[in-house]
């Protein structure tokens, strides 16, 4: 894939953010209310997957909610614009999202989800932290963080990235699969 200077030097930016990165311990922060705050503990102690499943998606719920319907609606045509692959209108919708409601966690990381469709990993780790930096907990943006970490040779730091993630969101497959496989290059062999 060829890349404009521009895409290049965003890259560049979002790596050596990346370095520098520094992945906060689970906190329960603000992020979606109190409710959002309950179901993150409780989804954090679930004790099998069903359980986690459906607090996964009644957080996930909570976490879609801007506190407005206009952009309530570009989250959603942002997402079904994702889901059917025209990443370019996603990136649009979403951009309006994250122009009008700035402090929207889930609306830095749908974009996030769209740059990384992209392959404009810069752009997606930007929109990735930016999600962090509004909430902390979300185990998505983690999980996020981890995939472009790992692409990006930071198997160290990915492997952080996963293990928060699985703290927050336990029998998740793909970030076990994940931490498996990263296990050694972050750790190193046991004796």
């Amino acid at each position: 894939m060829s890349r404009k200077p521009s895409e290049f030097n965003s890259t560049v930016a979002a790596f050596a953010a990346l370095v520098a990165f520094s992945l906060p311990a689970p906190v329960f922060a603000e992020a979606g209310g109190a409710r959002a705050d309950t179901l993150t503990r409780e989804l954090a102690e679930a004790v099998d997957p069903a359980e986690a499943q459906r607090l996964e998606r009644e957080l996930r719920l909570e976490w879609s909610k801007s506190g407005s319907a206009a952009m309530d609606l570009l989250l959603k045509r942002g997402r079904d614009a994702l889901e059917i692959n025209e990443t370019e209108r996603a990136v649009d919708h979403l951009l309006a999202l994250t122009d009008h409601a700035p402090d929207f966690a889930e609306g830095w990381y749908t974009l996030g989800q769209a740059y990384y469709a992209q392959e404009r990993l810069g752009l997606a780790a930007d929109a990735l932290e930016r999600t962090l930096t509004l909430n902390p907990n979300h185990f998505g943006a983690l999980q996020g963080m981890g995939a472009l970490l790992e692409q990006l040779g930071r198997r160290a730091l990915a492997y952080r990235a996963y293990a928060e993630a699985e703290a927050l969101r336990p029998f998740d497959e793909n970030v076990t699969e994940a931490l498996k496989r990263l296990d050694i290059a972050a750790n190193g062999t046991r004796l």
